[in-house]
């Protein structure tokens, strides 16, 4: 009778569960190391804030969702998305820029999210395929033995 356990024995021997203990914790104290650094790093002055005014009252977009120019690409706003439209806020009447998403964008990150999908999904499913041959190999073998064995 075979056991079904999936484990090798090699992977519990002592010196593989020290190396895995080891590797993890390497691992988990860099990536807390890296965070407790970057709180450290944080200066207590604060800058005041101004708060754009299309997030506090209303407003009427003056130019479409475009990409950034040579001219516009060193704003912050820039820096989001590629992308920023010119908008009149109605109250201020204040002129002022906001970064938005394209829908060229929007379409191209779908298309790549799609593709991506795809390429996955064949992937694994030639991975199901390899296994069941294996699988089916295995039982053969055993059904085999079994026969020889009477």
């Amino acid at each position: 009778m075979e056991s079904d356990c999936r484990i090798p024995t090699s992977c519990c021997r002592p010196r593989i569960l020290v190396l895995h203990a080891l590797f993890w914790g390497l691992v988990s104290l860099r990536v807390f190391g890296a965070s407790l650094l970057s709180m450290d790093d944080k200066t207590t002055v604060t800058r005041p804030v101004t708060t754009p005014c299309w997030q506090m009252e209303e407003f009427v977009v003056a130019s479409e969702c475009s990409e950034c120019s040579a001219f516009h690409a060193t704003w912050a706003v820039c820096s989001l998305t590629g992308y920023i439209e010119r908008i009149n806020c109605t109250k201020s009447n204040k002129e002022d820029y906001k970064s938005c998403r394209s829908t060229l964008m929007e379409e191209h990150l779908f298309w790549k999210f799609e593709g991506a999908m795809l390429g996955l999904s064949v992937v694994f499913a030639l991975v199901v395929v390899v296994r069941q041959r294996a699988l089916d190999r295995l039982a053969s073998e055993k059904v085999r033995r079994q026969i020889e064995s009477i």
